[in-house]
């Protein structure tokens, strides 16, 4: 009676159109004081001990470098490179919007910040060489969705606190199917463009490949220190997210310049000379080479305990020296004598920068665009946790009430198995979805499911990437797709278009929903050969 009295109370408060925090708190307190033996200061205990969870920690800290990664710089670094990686198939500026997004998924864990900031510079870039605006949308409406499946993914993050499943192994499940959910779209795309006989970006060279990659490399990096520093043993998931943070700041405001007080100022100007361009450029690449190592053979070594600072080090610098040797005699086309010139040419330029980084250094942090930046991030954390917070809350009075194991033994009682049970599971997640934010939903859903999952044998790994393909999407379907009215605000069009703009691909997304159900190695495999299998005591 109390679980039917406990749903009835939210889903009236949502169709009264009470936001989804409120109604999953307020529904949960009545429930302890009127209906429940459980004292209403296990509400406060619970909202404390929620606030407490250091897994949740991570949400705000990958928000914010979400946010400074999400400048138009990065974003249009990232297409560059995927231009040149695929554009030169057929349709290929529309699979380079898929891959792109695919790429700052992984810088951001959000589908929204994801759509807006790649969809902003592709939808037009398509525009411009003859694809239709509705193509144009409904692709990146449903890319933009990989941004909750490719880790980090705050989605992710709030399944693991909701179910105690380890955070590294969720990360891991979601790359091999974030790398088919995206080659499956770029298919779909292929053969529609050879159907509708979309253009070719012509293939501008290697060389053309190996300058965006360069370009976007500081981005992309922070994928190799979000990945890299927790695999590696170096931090748990919650401190790789303030390091993101921490780096995505650096990179903003002093590497790429895209805002702050040094917006817009190049690190080289037209009247430097060849030579000291020459000499400038290939010490970055010595530094940038010496950094890269230094922090790759840490998480290579780590836990080794056999390998010093300074034998790293050491290694390190040598090799640095010969990729700035090698650059500038290929650059400057004269011989190793003349290296030791072009070096000293560009110190200048360095002094300069450095200069000018050092005047800037108290302004970065209170200038209006990283105050803006914070702001919105800001507002996005307190959304998510207000949400997240009273969501356990509820979880907390289903457990109170023990209605997951009620409705396990319904379920086993009614012969259901794990493929049946998956049925339901996806069937339920895909209604929910399209009126519920993914955290939200995922939170309500996840404390009933688990159990069952757990009892008919599902891995729990594999039922969260499920859940986040749902979550997915939930995000591409009306009347609450997210990804929906992200697209309808930066494109102009209407709701209705956008939506039958991503209908074809959403088809595409459906296929992988039960390619991901039915093969669960798809989302096992990386975490099991790692980290082993996820051990739930029942």
């Amino acid at each position: 009676m109390d679980a039917i009295i406990l749903f009835v109370l939210v889903l009236g408060l949502l169709f009264l159109g009470v936001p989804v925090a409120v109604s999953l708190g307020l529904s949960s307190i009545l429930v302890i004081a009127f209906f429940s033996e459980d004292s209403m200061s296990s509400v406060a205990l619970q909202l404390f001990t929620a606030s407490q969870n250091y897994t949740l920690l991570a949400i705000p800290f990958f928000v914010l470098a979400s946010a400074f990664m999400s400048t138009g710089g990065v974003a249009r670094r990232i297409i560059r490179f995927a231009i040149a990686t695929v554009g030169h198939f057929r349709g290929g500026l529309a699979m380079a919007s898929v891959l792109a997004c695919m790429l700052f998924a992984a810088l951001s864990g959000s589908s929204p910040a994801t759509v807006v900031a790649i969809g902003t510079i592709a939808i037009a870039g398509m525009r411009q060489v003859g694809y239709t605006k509705e193509f144009a949308s409904g692709v990146i409406a449903n890319a933009g969705t990989l941004g909750i499946l490719i880790p980090p993914s705050i989605v992710m993050v709030v399944y693991s606190a909701a179910t105690d499943v380890s955070v590294g192994r969720m990360f891991l499940a979601g790359v091999i199917p974030g790398i088919v959910a995206g080659l499956m779209l770029m298919i779909a795309i292929y053969f529609m463009a050879r159907v509708k006989n979309l253009p070719a970006e012509p293939w501008k060279g290697f060389m053309e490949l190996m300058e965006g990659g360069k370009q976007a490399g500081w981005g992309l990096f922070l994928i190799i220190i979000i990945l890299g520093g927790i695999y590696g043993g170096v931090f748990t998931p919650t401190e790789a997210a303030a390091v993101a943070a921490v780096y995505a700041f650096f990179i903003a405001l002093f590497i790429y310049r895209d805002m702050g007080p040094m917006k817009d100022t190049p690190w080289v100007s037209g009247d430097d000379t060849d030579r000291a361009r020459v000499g400038f450029n290939g010490t970055v690449y010595g530094v940038a080479f010496f950094f890269v190592w230094m922090i790759l053979s840490f998480f290579a070594t780590a836990e080794t305990g056999t390998v010093t600072v300074a034998g790293r080090a050491q290694l390190g610098v040598f090799l640095s020296l010969v990729l700035m040797t090698a650059y500038v005699m290929w650059r400057g086309q004269e011989g190793i004598t003349k290296v030791p010139a072009h070096l000293a040419a560009g110190l200048p330029i360095w002094g300069r920068n450095l200069a000018l980084m050092g005047r800037n250094i108290f302004k970065v942090f209170f200038n209006e665009d990283t105050r803006k930046v914070m702001v919105d991030a800001s507002k996005t954390t307190i959304m998510l946790m207000f949400i997240i917070v009273n969501a356990l809350l509820f979880a907390h009075v289903l457990t109170g009430e023990r209605i997951p194991q009620a409705i396990t033994e319904v379920m086993l009682d009614a012969g259901f198995t794990w493929f049946t049970f998956l049925i339901a599971v996806n069937v339920l997640l895909l209604i929910g979805g399209q009126f519920m934010e993914p955290s939200g939903l995922l939170l309500i859903v996840a404390p009933v499911v688990f159990p069952i999952a757990i009892e008919l044998g599902v891995d729990p790994v594999h039922l969260g990437i499920i859940m986040v393909v749902n979550m997915e999407i939930g995000m591409i379907t009306p009347p609450i797709g997210l990804n929906l009215f992200v697209t309808s605000g930066i494109t102009g069009m209407s709701l209705l278009q956008v939506v039958k703009a991503a209908l074809p691909f959403v088809a595409v997304l459906f296929a992988f929903l039960i390619l991901v159900t039915y093969v669960p190695d798809l989302s096992t495999m990386l975490p099991y050969a790692l980290m082993g299998p996820e051990i739930v005591t029942r």
